[in-house]
């Protein structure tokens, strides 16, 4: 816990689909192409990656013309890439800006994530093929994004950040001076294992007596029959 960070370190698709970073089986099909993917960055990339900023979530129609406009107010631009698809021309959606600066860079994804362009929010952040170890891109399962629709969300990203694990610990025998395994209830000061106790006896105190009743309905209709069948005789 003490090296814990919101934001990933080291790109893991088992820990960037989990909300905790803690899951151990994979959650989706998209985790599972990601952990068996061999990528490689693409050597034949140029520029600085960390003075690079990766621009998603653009609108199809925007251009390169209106991404220089729009983010060259934060510093001078050295390159902009636009991924246009090779066979059609028509543009992924997301793009590349290279800065001569280091505060160029740093400004640009400070102020200008989910800033409006084309009638779109746009989402900016650091460059990651280079520069987060072990990273998978979201078309081979990875990537950061993802909508709650395409069933794909990963964590551990500046739109997602991991959340803190609760540390469950050794058990309520071997700490009972009320360590990091307990979550204090704000209310009544209860931690949540007892709360988990009381609701576990509640319902097999309910399970019980359920069964008790059944087993008098059916004493009741054993006792019927037998008087039908001796009213009968």
């Amino acid at each position: 816990m003490v090296d814990w960070s919101p934001i990933a370190k080291v790109y893991d698709p088992l820990k960037a689909g989990s909300i905790d970073g803690t899951d151990v089986e994979p959650h989706d099909r998209a985790v599972w192409r990601a952990m068996c993917a061999r990528y490689k960055p693409n050597k034949g990339v140029v520029g600085d990656p960390l003075l690079t900023l990766f621009v998603a979530r653009l609108n199809p129609l925007t251009t390169e013309e209106k991404l220089h406009q729009t983010f060259s107010k934060y510093g001078d631009i050295k390159r902009l890439r636009l991924v246009r698809d090779v066979v059609t021309g028509f543009s992924k959606r997301y793009a590349f800006i290279e800065y001569k600066e280091e505060r160029a860079v740093v400004r640009a994804r400070r102020d200008a994530n989910k800033l409006v362009v084309d009638q779109q929010e746009v989402f900016v952040d650091f460059e990651q093929e280079r520069t987060l170890k072990g990273w998978v891109p979201r078309r081979l399962g990875g990537g950061q994004g993802g909508k709650k629709e395409s069933g794909q969300l990963r964590f551990g990203g500046r739109d997602r950040p991991f959340r803190k694990p609760i540390n469950l610990g050794p058990g309520p025998m071997q700490d009972r001076g009320g360590g990091d395994w307990r979550e204090r209830d704000r209310s009544g000061g209860r931690d949540r294992d007892s709360r988990n106790w009381s609701r576990e006896s509640e319902r097999n105190s309910r399970g019980r007596r359920d069964d008790d009743r059944s087993r008098e309905r059916d004493e009741r209709r054993y006792d019927e029959r037998s008087r039908y069948r001796d009213r009968r005789r």
